[in-house]
C-alpha cells in the first residue's frame, strides 16, 4: 500500500526527488519525467513529485501544457501545506506571464517557509515586473534581513528605494554598505568605482547635487 502524501519519502525516494530537481535545473527534461515517474510509482499522491512533473512537462512544448496544469493542481491538492507544490504553481503561471496570479502563489508558499531565498527572489522579480514597488521595498527588506552579508542583497534594497523615488533612504542604505567594507581589493575597484557613480546619480535624482558632486570629486 502505498504511503500518504503527507508522510515523508523513504530514503530511497527523497534522494530521487532530490535528483527530480536537479535534473529539471540541469534541463534534463526527459530524465526527470523518468525520475519523477519512478516516484510516482510507489507514490502516487505525492503532491511536490506530481507538481516537479508538471513544470517539467510545461518545458517540453506547448502541446504538453494542459498535462502540466492538471499535474501542478492534483499536486497541490495532494499537499496544500507544501511550499514546493505553491512555488511550482507560481512558475507556472510566470511561464505564461500571469504575473499577479504568479505573486499569489509565492505568496502562499512564504506563507509556510517565510524565509526562503529563492522564492523571495521570485517575488521580487515579479513584483517589479507589476510595478508593486512598495511590494518590491518590502521583499527586498526581508531578504537583506536573511543574508546581510550579501552584497547583492544592500544593492537591491537601495535600489527598490530609489525606484520608489525614497531616494534618501536608498543613499542611507548604499552608506549603510560602504560602512560594513573594510577595504576595497583591487579586483574590486572597478565594480566599486560603478557603485560610487550609482550613488551620486542618486543623490543627483533627489536635488542634492552639490553632494553629488563632491562624492565625484573626492572619488576620482
Amino acid at each position: 500500500m502505498s504511503r500518504t502524501h503527507t508522510q515523508p519519502l523513504p530514503s530511497k525516494e527523497a534522494s530521487l526527488f532530490r535528483q527530480l530537481v536537479e535534473q529539471y535545473e540541469e534541463k534534463r527534461y526527459k530524465k526527470a519525467v523518468k525520475t519523477a515517474d519512478q516516484i510516482l510509482k510507489k507514490f502516487p499522491e505525492h503532491g511536490e513529485s506530481l507538481a516537479m512533473k508538471g513544470l517539467t512537462l510545461s518545458n517540453m512544448g506547448a502541446d504538453k501544457k494542459d498535462e502540466a496544469y492538471e499535474l501542478v493542481r492534483r499536486g497541490l491538492k495532494a499537499d496544500l501545506k507544501s511550499h514546493v507544490c505553491w512555488h511550482v504553481y507560481g512558475l507556472m503561471y510566470r511561464q505564461d506571464q500571469d504575473y499577479k496570479e504568479a505573486i499569489k502563489c509565492y505568496q502562499n508558499a512564504l506563507r509556510i517557509d517565510k524565509e526562503n531565498v529563492q522564492i523571495l527572489r521570485d517575488l521580487a522579480m515579479l513584483q517589479v515586473q507589476i510595478r508593486d514597488l512598495e511590494g518590491f521595498v518590502a521583499t527586498r527588506n526581508t531578504l537583506l534581513v536573511l543574508k546581510p552579508n550579501h552584497k547583492n542583497h544592500w544593492i537591491a534594497f537601495a535600489l527598490a528605494h530609489h525606484a520608489n523615488k525614497n531616494y534618501s533612504v536608498a543613499v542611507e542604505v548604499l552608506q549603510a554598505y560602504e560602512a560594513t567594507l573594510t577595504e576595497v581589493a583591487p579586483s574590486e575597484a572597478y565594480e566599486h568605482s560603478e557603485l560610487l557613480l550609482y550613488k551620486a546619480m542618486v543623490l543627483d535624482e533627489g536635488g542634492r547635487l552639490e553632494e553629488a558632486l563632491n562624492l565625484l570629486d573626492s572619488s576620482k
